[in-house]
């Protein structure tokens, strides 16, 4: 067996000089279009449409789906960017190169690319600074950009995804590793796109990868079932441990697992629809279907899922576990987004049951009336400091929500916000709550020490389109900076929803905007997303604050407090009620701590951070 660190194949990782040449037809010199801007011939890639010019610019929605894919090489070292260039030309992509980031722009603008691959350190203005540039370009907000640098620095590498970049390769990276890195951003990439335009005027009804019936389709088919009032049921199916998967894998061959899983389930679920919703869940439609069989078929399709390995790679293979939830149809939704909330509440269950299937109980639904007269109240907040252990800082609340009743009663956040969420509320909710908080930002704009506001938020509200919209445009039209302003989200929900929140953090931080994780609990897929996501806080779970009362739980603290330190994180140690629990978290190394030992929440923003003393 060969050992991947001996010094034969420590060289193959870099390519020799005449390295391009391999992929030509014929031993071909590059051609230079400018002194930074250098073209290669491609090996026979996939001839174009007679209509369409390789050089005319087409943006990339338009294009078939079997055109060749267009990547920008963004880097200064000429050997590194032939290298890169000639791999993929090996591959029938186009690639151009260019040097600097002042051509950037115009090549853009000339050549469409699918994707961007860029150096990180280039002349004149390093990568995160472009990326950020490229990300306020009209119609750029979705491009891939994905960088291949040589530094090693952890740290580093977050600050680059935390610009807006979607993916950080390491140099020297192997040729296939490459092609499957940028070969799946842009299949995914076209494959949305399509769905959302559709190549010939319409949405497609089936992903020209995998075939499976798109999301688009089946949620059209769901609101039809739906507005016809069919019997029937819906099946929210869950992957278990996908981010442990992903982190042990890598992101090509997560992806090939979730296509054979997904073919796997859509033969289970004959003759129904099933489609991908996200990165690691699937929704099937099964109109007609008797509704006493629910249980049964979410059993059997769970079954499927994990009756037989799956080959993941040479002599590898992994058994996939799931969690199903499921709802019949006939009792009635109002509409999709209650339909998907209530099964995927459902899915959460069902992870606490050793079945690993739950069912949706109507009756639920139908005491929404009651939720909605919960609401029916005097929306007011509190707020309690956030205190640097090291004493000074900026001036860092938590927003806690709170309702007046009619009757003189007040309802904390844990009461409000399940009833929002039955009630379908709880966008409407979280959107009161933010707008109440930007109001307090701007009007403490020129405040010393800085007003920062923690705000919790649900995973549901920010996968919304119009509310991350809305959000850009306040702090726009307000002229405020992003970063007062955290954006609270829960472990559970973020485990779940681990990619719609990494597409809503590359919207919002644009601006600024920070984001904190909440609730937090040490795991190996909790521990991923502290370089997964673009945080800047982990809150730890209340539990931690009485590690002082056992060894074990300070343990685990610790440990879990330097992983998130390691990312270049800040710790926050919560519910701090007594000199000990404060004193341990000191010890344990967390950064900030709150609870009513330092102050308990009030209406007022009144605490004396400058003179604090702990």
């Amino acid at each position: 067996m060969n050992d991947p660190n001996s010094p034969r194949n420590a060289r193959a990782e870099t390519p020799p000089a005449d390295h391009w040449q391999r992929w030509a037809s014929a031993p071909v010199e590059p051609t230079a279009l400018a002194d930074n801007v250098v073209a290669l011939p491609a090996a026979t890639p996939p001839p174009l449409p007679a209509t369409m010019d390789a050089q005319a610019g087409v943006p990339s929605d338009l294009l078939p789906s079997d055109a060749p894919y267009r990547v920008l090489v963004v880097e200064d070292d000429r050997a590194q960017a032939l290298f890169a260039q000639s791999v993929l030309h090996g591959a029938g992509m186009e690639a151009v190169v260019v040097g600097d980031a002042e051509s950037v722009q115009p090549a853009i603008h000339e050549h469409a690319p699918d994707l961007i691959l860029m150096d990180l350190h280039l002349p004149g203005l390093d990568g995160m600074r472009l990326t950020a540039m490229i990300r306020q370009m009209p119609g750029m907000q979705m491009l891939p950009i994905v960088f291949l640098s040589g530094d090693p620095d952890p740290e580093r590498q977050f600050e680059v995804l935390d610009s807006g970049a979607d993916d950080y390769l390491s140099k020297p990276i192997r040729p296939r590793h490459l092609i499957a890195a940028v070969s799946n951003r842009i299949r995914r990439a076209r494959a949305q796109a399509a769905s959302a335009s559709g190549e010939r005027g319409g949405p497609l009804l089936n992903n020209p990868e995998t075939g499976l019936p798109t999301r688009h389709h089946l949620l059209q088919q769901l609101a039809a079932a739906l507005s016809h009032r069919d019997h029937g049921g819906v099946f929210f199916i869950e992957i278990a441990s996908a981010l442990g998967l992903r982190e042990r894998y890598g992101y090509a061959a997560f992806e090939r697992l979730m296509v054979q899983a997904g073919q796997r389930l859509a033969e289970a679920a004959q003759p129904y629809l099933l489609a991908r919703l996200n990165d690691n869940s699937f929704l099937a439609l099964a109109r007609g279907i008797d509704e006493e069989q629910l249980d049964a078929t979410a059993k059997t399709l769970r079954e499927q899922l994990s009756a037989r390995a799956f080959v993941i790679r040479d002599e590898e293979s992994v058994h996939l576990r799931g969690v199903i939830g499921f709802a019949p149809l006939s009792p009635g939704f109002a509409d999709v987004g209650s339909a998907l909330e209530a099964i995927e509440r459902t899915t959460l269950q069902a992870r606490l049951l050793t079945a690993g299937v739950a069912g949706h109980v109507p009756h639920v639904e139908a005491s929404s009336d009651e939720h909605l007269a919960m609401l029916d109240g005097q929306l007011e907040l509190a707020y309690q400091p956030i205190v640097a252990v090291a004493g000074g800082g900026n001036a860092q609340y938590q927003v806690l929500l709170r309702l007046r009743q009619a009757d003189g009663s007040v309802l904390t956040a844990g009461q409000v916000i399940p009833a929002a969420e039955a009630a379908g509320r709880i966008a409407d909710l979280d959107q009161q709550v933010m707008d109440h908080a930007l109001g307090l930002l701007d009007h403490y704009r020129h405040a010393s020490p800085p007003l920062h506001l923690f705000v919790s938020q649900s995973l549901r509200t920010l996968a919304r389109d119009a509310f991350a919209d809305w959000l850009l445009e306040s702090l726009q039209q307000r002229r405020l900076e992003g970063s007062a302003l955290v954006i609270d989200v829960r472990l559970p929900d973020a485990l779940i929803h681990t990619v719609t929140l990494q597409q809503f953090c590359a919207r919002v931080a644009t601006l600024g905007v920070r984001f904190c994780l909440s609730q937090f609990e040490p795991s190996a897929e909790a521990n991923a997303l502290l370089t997964q996501l673009p945080l800047a806080f982990v809150r730890m779970a209340a539990r931690f604050s009485s590690s002082h009362a056992n060894p074990q739980t300070r343990d685990e603290m610790r440990s879990a407090i330097e992983a998130a330190h390691r990312a270049n994180l800040q710790i926050i140690g919560q519910q701090i009620e007594d000199p000990q629990a404060a004193a341990a978290m000191w010890v344990g190394g967390v950064d900030f701590i709150q609870g009513n030992m330092v102050q308990s929440a009030g209406s007022d923003l009144d605490f004396d951070f400058l003179n604090a003393v702990l």
